[in-house]
């Protein structure tokens, strides 16, 4: 039985989840949005949720507990810096999944992952690769 126990096992040893884990939380906050499975986006969900109600609270133990999943101080810096600016008003919510479709070589469903809430000036996410938009032919190149 599984009573209490809470997060899924994504098929992983518990150190190789919780490595996994820290990653793409720390990728998250440092890019603003990721590109990931379903099953792995509702998993990091969780610690990202987890992450900005620490840096909401913004004491001592709330930065040393975020430093012991996210690994990277700059990171940590830029996420208690601005998460009471970006998420103050909000009690949840501060992650949106966007589902995109399958992936093309094990047909595995597909999500982006990114905050919610206004970004800084400056601190947008860059779009790189995440979603390419079709070319559209010129006007007079057009098949009859």
């Amino acid at each position: 039985m599984r009573h209490r126990k809470s997060g899924l096992k994504l098929n992983r040893t518990s150190s190789h989840r919780d490595a996994m884990l820290r990653n793409m939380t720390t990728s998250l906050f440092k890019y603003g949005r990721i590109k990931t499975t379903d099953v792995k986006a509702k998993e990091l969900r969780r610690w990202a949720d987890r992450m900005i109600t620490l840096a909401k609270r913004g004491d001592l133990h709330a930065r040393k507990q975020a430093l012991m999943v996210i690994r990277e101080t700059e990171v940590v810096h830029k996420l208690f810096e601005e998460a009471v600016k970006r998420f103050g008003a909000q009690a949840g919510g501060y992650v949106r999944l966007t589902k995109l479709g399958y992936r093309r070589g094990d047909s595995a469903p597909l999500s982006i992952v990114e905050l919610t809430g206004e970004p800084e000036e400056g601190t947008a996410p860059k779009k790189k690769g995440l979603i390419k938009k079709r070319k559209e032919k010129p006007a007079d190149q057009a098949t009859p």
